[in-house]
């Protein structure tokens, strides 16, 4: 067989290896760097209301958890359009 159909070389459809630093994983890493750093700035305590409940509660924990559901449901659709 030729290289071209025996696809052994270990390389991604791209044609790139697997585990390659590619813009989209830079620009991921970044942001994650860029929401941990604001997370942990806001270490505040604050009152969460959600329909007829209040807690009290960190603030840092409210923005990872709504950072948490944000990411879900980006994964969610980016998962429905494939």
């Amino acid at each position: 067989m030729s290289p071209k159909t025996s696809g052994g070389d270990g390389r991604a459809p791209g044609g790139r290896a697997p585990g390659a630093v590619t813009p989209a994983r830079v620009v991921g890493a970044l942001l994650g760097a860029l929401v941990l750093i604001f997370v942990f700035q806001n270490t505040g305590t604050t009152e969460i209301q959600l329909l007829a409940s209040e807690i009290s509660m960190p603030l840092w924990l409210a923005l990872l958890g709504t950072g948490v559901v944000g990411a879900v449901c980006g994964a969610l659709f980016a998962w429905r359009r494939r």
